[in-house]
């Protein structure tokens, strides 16, 4: 049977409404980079497909999360599903404009429909299916498959494209060397991996850490790490990271939040190969009658696969020079980022901001406390508090946890 070997060391409005209107709705709605903030303290428990346990060598989490660091996969191709349920009210639509306006720029226009900037941001909820393939550093390829459509993000050397086949519309961009180092810290998590490496930043000595049997996954040997919290107040529930027997890649991930229910975020390959792909996976000409977008010069600047890397989700070290005086409160699992938005204010009152005022305020709980009165969004792993002046509380904790971060930070 599966090792089982405990290991707790931690070694690792109208349609017609102003642009003015829509900015002010895409800054007071809870933004995506919201993500961003909070993805250090994210964690992934797998509910992993049970076709027999394998019968693996014992091994300790130290050295299975070793294992994961010194993984040096670099050719694949294979299916992955994700899904995706923070419990976001339903808005009838309007909160996926609000992120793609969010990240396709200050106005919400979003250019191409095929510009990845704003595409990607669609992995943030619901259920989704992806192609993925790699060869080396320079050429990978990412299909977000639809009903009857499909969106593909090729990188191939100096050339990014992003095809999307229902509006049949090209975007183009070039990067160079520099542009391609950073290109997985600017990109939003889409595959197993990629969860991982945020997860695992979370251990540290508030961290139970363990290695919990094995399982099958994409009819690959695989060592469940199951990773859970030691604090109260956090609203993650634990971490289980199914590792790739041979190459020491994460396979699959899954949320289940502390509150029980159903999972996050549940990430996983149904199918891997580690061959190298065809060349021709990663060619591509715009279709006959394609319209092309090119990138221009100065949104290149920054460059990366993944298109503009300044509107999506960034690393925390990058959200600092976005936001006023960006600053961490607490420790481990239970921290909190606070921000300035630069406002001078929290959320528009009704009377000050009419229907759009009363309709944000609905959304959250009205809180108050030595930081004064405001305002408390909830999803089922992240919380975010407005104040009255305008300052921001972001933190995978729960309400009760982050109104006592904002009082001990003012």
């Amino acid at each position: 049977m599966a090792p089982n070997e405990t290991d707790d060391t931690t070694t690792a409005g109208e349609v017609e409404e102003p642009r003015a209107g829509r900015r002010r709705a895409a800054r007071y709605i809870v933004p995506v980079t919201v993500m961003g903030v909070a993805a250090a303290t994210i964690g992934l428990v797998p509910a992993l497909a049970d076709s027999g346990d394998p019968d693996l060598p014992d091994i300790t989490a130290a050295q299975l999360i070793e294992k994961i660091a010194q993984s040096d996969v670099e050719r694949l191709s294979g299916t992955v599903k994700i899904t995706t349920d923070l419990g976001l009210p339903d808005l009838g639509g309007l909160e996926s404009g609000l992120l793609s306006g969010a990240a396709g720029g200050e106005d919400g226009e979003g250019g191409s429909s095929a510009d990845p900037s704003g595409r990607l941001t669609e992995l943030a909820s619901g259920t989704h299916t992806l192609r993925v393939a790699a060869d080396g550093p320079d050429r990978q390829k990412l299909s977000l498959l639809e009903n009857a459509a499909e969106y593909s993000l090729i990188h191939n050397g100096k050339d990014v494209w992003g095809y999307d086949s229902a509006s049949n519309e090209v975007y183009h961009a070039t990067v160079d060397e520099a542009d391609t180092k950073e290109r997985s810290a600017q990109q939003p998590p889409a595959t197993p991996k990629d969860f991982a490496e945020e997860a695992l930043k979370a251990v540290d000595d508030t961290t139970s850490v363990k290695v919990d049997g094995t399982a099958q996954v994409a009819g690959r040997d695989a060592y469940r790490l199951v990773v859970e919290p030691k604090q109260s107040g956090s609203t993650v529930g634990a971490i289980s990271i199914a590792v790739d027997h041979e190459t020491g890649m994460p396979l699959k991930f899954t949320l289940t939040p502390a509150g029980g229910g159903a999972a996050v975020v549940d990430v996983g390959f149904t199918k891997v190969s580690f061959d190298r792909p065809d060349a021709s996976t990663f060619r591509f000409t715009p279709p006959k009658g394609a319209k092309v977008t090119e990138d221009t010069e100065q949104d290149r600047a920054h460059g990366g696969f993944g298109g503009k890397p300044e509107r999506g989700p960034k690393p925390e070290e990058d959200l600092a020079k976005g936001f006023d005086g960006l600053r961490m409160l607490g420790e481990g699992w239970n921290t909190v980022a606070t921000f300035d938005t630069g406002t001078g204010a929290g959320l528009p009152t009704e009377e000050a901001g009419g229907d759009l005022g009363g309709f944000l305020g609905s959304l959250g709980d009205q809180v108050k406390g030595d930081f004064g009165k405001g305002t408390v969004f909830s999803t089922r792993l992240v919380n975010a508090l407005i104040t009255e002046d305008g300052t921001v509380y972001v933190g995978t904790v729960t309400k009760d946890a982050l109104v006592k971060a904002a009082e001990a930070g003012k």
